[in-house]
């Protein structure tokens, strides 16, 4: 594995605005052991005191939202009204985790008339491992209900979004610095990956929490596996979005369109595979190509629909995929091409035609594409939705929402189902896959709970 180069690239000028030194193995012994120190006494801060520090952490992301956004937009190419969205979205994470109560981590129980308390306590430093995708949201979504148990956080962020990485670290520092607690419980390095499998390794490390790639996942699992340390794995995803013979087409045409194309469709619970009734199929691509079609593309600090893909890599890697789906019998109707201008674009794009021996039917697009897949009934679109090694979410479209819920909850295997609508993640509920889409749940209290030791204490 080679060493990443921390840089901001803004992948509409391509030109890089900022580079940065990797972190020494000095500098990360001395985090680590301020982060081990801190934790110790962080974990003994009240409930009510860790809920008033999000509630000024809230109040913060709120005054920095315009530097912030700007800031993202710029590292990883989001529509800026989008970065502001996310930045938004990540208030409703010290919104929700405010309104826990105390029982939550502290549980009585009377078995057998034997009185007995189901305790949650920390179990200390956690290393997080996270992507450019949504830079300030897949972070916090994890740090927030890690620090509320009162677990620390050692950040180990995409190398190409460095300067959000030392915003998300300022954003703790000033607001634990402005408090009575004044601890370092956040901090953020920057480091390669063999410093990464040391670190997972390390005695101080406890717990690991990663977004990113089915691979990078799977190596960081046997690396957890090795030092018997818990972690918990969102991966990728091929979400399947499914149209029943009786889907209202047009509620359903928008729910795909906007969850395909939202950050310019580099999002791991977007839809990515269209699975429609041979009925509905002919007016859904219809429907579909309509509204792709109107979507603008252009810089992301203005107003377009879409901005560009991350990396010149990502965007050359996803024009491959396109390219080999086409020659294994996809059709492409619309898209499918490198525009000529400078910035790293690629264009909406509709694949028809798609058929478990297209070579993209399993895998994970990750920007603006979509693929239709026409199928007969109802138990040949689940068996299509299933066939992948991914099971992260997905959708169905039906009218009759009883029949849909029984299908989502007995025959559509993911992590996460939604019913006439597009999915998205929320503060307040439990997510995550299953399969190669990872394990363990963020969010909700299970999220709250993942980093914890379970006690139980029974008395006679």
């Amino acid at each position: 594995m080679s060493s990443p180069v921390y840089q901001s690239l803004n992948p509409y000028t391509e030109e890089i605005f900022q580079q940065y030194s990797v972190t020494s193995p000095i500098e990360i012994h001395g985090f680590l052991q301020t982060l081990s120190h801190s934790q110790q006494q962080w974990s003994t801060v009240l409930l009510d005191e860790k809920q008033s520090l999000l509630g000024n952490l809230k109040t913060a992301l709120l005054e920095k939202k315009e530097t912030l956004a700007e800031l993202i937009s710029l590292e990883m190419g989001k529509p800026l009204n989008q970065s502001r969205a996310e930045i938004e979205k990540c208030t409703t994470l010290c919104e929700y985790y405010t309104t826990i109560q105390p029982s939550v981590f502290e549980e009585e129980h009377t078995i057998d008339d034997t009185k007995t308390i189901i305790s949650y306590k920390p179990i200390g430093v956690i290393l997080l491992i996270m992507p450019w995708n949504f830079p300030l949201w897949q972070v916090l979504r994890c740090a927030i209900p890690a620090l509320l148990m009162g677990n620390t956080i050692l950040l180990k962020h995409a190398p190409n979004v460095p300067r959000c990485s030392l915003f998300i670290e300022k954003l703790f520092t000033e607001v634990i610095s402005k408090s009575s607690i004044d601890l370092p419980i956040f901090k953020s390095c920057f480091v390669s990956n063999e410093t990464v499998a040391e670190l997972i390794s390390s005695p101080i490390i406890q717990g690991v929490s990663l977004t990113g790639s089915t691979n990078a996942g799977k190596i960081v699992a046997s690396l957890c596996g090795k030092a018997v340390k818990k972690c918990v794995l969102e991966l990728g995803g091929s979400d399947a979005y499914i149209l029943l013979e009786d889907a209202e087409l047009t509620r359903a045409i928008d729910a795909c369109v906007t969850s395909r194309l939202l950050n310019t469709g580099q999002s791991c619970i977007s839809a990515k595979r269209f699975i429609v009734h041979k009925r509905l199929v002919s007016a859904f691509i219809e429907g579909m190509k309509s509204a792709f079609e109107k979507k603008t593309y252009g810089d992301p600090m203005k107003s377009f629909d879409l901005g560009t893909i991350a990396r010149k890599d990502l965007r050359d890697g996803l024009h491959s995929q396109v390219q080999r789906a086409i020659t294994s019998g996809a059709e492409c109707i619309l898209g499918g091409f490198i525009p000529v201008e400078k910035g790293f674009f690629y264009p909406p794009t509709i694949l028809t035609n798609v058929s478990p021996s297209t070579s993209s039917f399993d895998e994970e697009l990750f920007g603006p594409v979509a693929q239709i897949i026409e199928v007969e009934n109802d138990k040949h679109a689940l068996e299509l939705a299933n066939n992948s090694s991914f099971g992260l979410g997905g959708a169905i479209f039906s009218r009759d929402e009883e029949y849909a819920q029984n299908l989502a909850l007995n025959y559509f295997h993911t992590g996460s189902i939604a019913i006439n609508d597009f999915l998205r993640s929320d503060a307040r509920l439990p997510f995550g896959g299953i399969k190669e889409s990872g394990f363990g749940r963020e969010m909700g209290i299970q999220g709250l709970r993942e980093f914890s030791n379970c006690k139980t204490i029974r008395f006679a």
